[in-house]
């Protein structure tokens, strides 16, 4: 006969479950901390600038599609980034803020202003307290922008008038480049008789203080002028000559790296200066000048004909004068007749290093003591990009000199210029339409979130009415945003087509850069100015932010 079972003797089955739960859960804690420690171990932070390494090369490689999707795009530059300055703070002017002006007041012993005020009856521009009057007011109006340094005030067109020029740059620019401004005043007395400002002109109104600029020689091979073009100037804070070799001597005791042309050629912008930039990346890493073709293929997105366009020059788009002084550099025609020449007058003949593959890295080049590394990119496409140098192991070793690339300073004129006529108090909308807005399979809401009637009802609830709103866009018909008229004071680019048309200065300076050919503004100008206003606005609003609830590359990828 069976023994009956003891109660006590049994394991409570609610017991078990509960230490069975907490073992499970116990395991599963463990192995979320062990994947978590190998994800932070191994994890490679994405390009700050734009996107990772893989990521591009992975598109890039794309051979039906080497262009960035997003053709509106515009590559960050150096300047739009927090590096160390190019030029040391010790080499710039002391910005002019409220503790300098009150130190210049107290250094300012004889006060031209006299004990009564019934007797004055012009203002005197020359007396110091009429610059302090116009930097304190400056200073409280212009709150975006960093004042540098004045010019003397001169006259303007009435007693009661003085003209003044300054040099300044703009908070959110991280460059140290300066621009210049010259006002107008209108300059009357406080009870006291010290100086006050009243109001101030428009940009650029104080023309008696605006300096004389070198002119261009507009004089052709017939000796001619054109009657129909405005006397050209200078803008002599640029400098876009072309840096020399000189003599023999220095040429063979040099050392080049020299790309020939690859696959990149007409290639998208964003393409182009990363592969640019690896290529600049390997000539400092080796210590060697980089021998660069300033010839550029502008890609068909960026044309009004869909047409690829050679011929541009490098410095329409970046500051050539900063890469100078960020990177040892030589223009490409002068080295090949500086390198003919060597070899037609000597016997011995430069020693030149032909590489005919990527896959030879700039880790085996380093100890090459040929005055001449030349690599070749002569294979199909994807092989002959110039960026494939910087994949694999020598993304380790390779740095790309993003500092080095600024935009072209002429640009950033215009940039300012437009800026500077809305006094730098202005909100702005980015509306992305064109192709997009016609595809509803990818982009099913754009076209009617980005309509007239839905932009002005959302800009109502983030913009106040009567601001200076200024909008980036790529409609192409100029009356699509009459709508908000009645709101803003609304600015599109095509309202500033003189500062680009052909009696400007940026006319006849790229012109002189052409061998006297004029080019036209470009989408990709058009984009890099408008990319640049937009980021100076107070108030930023985007498109696929703000505007719509589509996503920037179309359904389901947000």
């Amino acid at each position: 006969m069976k023994e009956p079972i003891s109660l006590n003797s049994a394991q409570p089955v609610g017991q078990n479950v509960i230490k069975l739960i907490s073992n499970v859960c116990f395991s599963f804690f463990v192995f979320a901390v062990l994947i978590i420690t190998v994800i932070a171990i191994t994890y490679q932070p994405p390009d700050p600038w734009l996107q990772s390494a893989p990521a591009l090369t992975k598109l890039f490689t794309q051979v039906e599609n080497a262009t960035f999707k997003d053709d509106t795009s515009v590559l960050k530059t150096g300047e739009d980034f927090s590096f160390p300055p190019a030029i040391p703070p010790s080499a710039v002017k002391q910005p002019i803020t409220e503790a300098v002006i009150e130190i210049s007041e107290k250094n300012i012993t004889n006060s031209t202003i006299k004990s009564g005020c019934d007797d004055i009856k012009e203002v005197n521009c020359s007396d110091p307290h009429v610059l302090l009057a116009i930097e304190k007011f400056n200073l409280r109006l212009f709150k975006s922008i960093v004042f540098l340094e004045y010019g003397t005030p001169v006259n303007g067109s009435k007693p009661d008038e003085c003209d003044v020029a300054w040099k300044f740059r703009n908070k959110k620019e991280k460059s140290w480049r300066k621009y210049r401004d010259f006002r107008r005043f209108k300059v009357g007395f406080r009870d006291n008789c010290t100086y006050k400002i009243v109001r101030t002109g428009a940009w650029h109104s104080g023309i008696n203080a605006r300096r004389p600029r070198s002119r261009f020689n507009t004089t052709g091979s017939g000796g001619n002028r054109n009657p129909k073009v405005a006397a050209p100037f200078r803008d002599t804070d640029i400098d876009d000559t072309l840096p020399k070799i000189g003599s023999d001597v220095a040429f063979r005791s040099g050392k080049y790296l020299y790309y020939s042309r690859g696959g990149d050629y007409c290639k998208g912008m964003n393409h182009y200066l990363w592969s640019f930039l690896c290529a600049l990346g390997e000539a400092q890493f080796l210590n060697r000048t980089f021998v660069m073709d300033l010839s550029i293929c502008l890609a068909a997105q960026y044309n009004p004909s869909g047409k690829d366009e050679e011929g541009k020059d490098f410095r329409f788009y970046f500051d050539f004068e900063h890469l100078k002084q960020m990177a040892s550099v030589v223009e490409e025609g002068d080295f090949l007749r500086d390198w003919k020449k060597w070899d037609r007058t000597h016997k011995k003949k430069t020693p030149v290093r032909k590489v005919a593959t990527y896959k030879i890295t700039p880790m085996q080049l380093k100890k090459d003591k040929s005055t001449i590394i030349w690599r070749q990119f002569d294979t199909p496409e994807p092989e002959n990009y110039w960026y494939r140098v910087c994949e694999g192991q020598a993304a380790k070793y390779i740095q790309r000199p993003w500092k080095a690339i600024w935009k072209s300073k002429r640009l950033m004129n215009i940039v300012t210029e437009i800026s500077g006529k809305m006094d730098w108090d202005f909100d702005a909308v980015h509306v992305v339409r064109g192709e997009k807005a016609q595809n509803k399979e990818l982009w099913p809401h754009l076209d009617a979130d980005t309509a007239p009637d839905s932009l002005l009802a959302k800009l109502q609830g983030m913009i106040q009415p009567w601001r200076n709103l200024y909008i980036a866009t790529n409609e192409l018909f100029y009356n699509y945003f009459d709508k908000l008229r009645s709101h803003y004071k609304v600015h599109l680019l095509d309202d500033y087509n003189s500062l680009w048309g052909n009696t400007s200065e940026w006319y006849n300076e790229t012109r002189a850069l052409n061998d006297g050919r004029p080019i036209s503004f470009d989408g990709y100008m058009r984009v890099e100015v408008d990319t640049e206003v937009f980021f100076r606005a107070k108030t930023r609003i985007e498109t696929f932010h703000n505007l719509t609830k589509d996503c920037k590359d179309g359904i389901n990828t947000c």
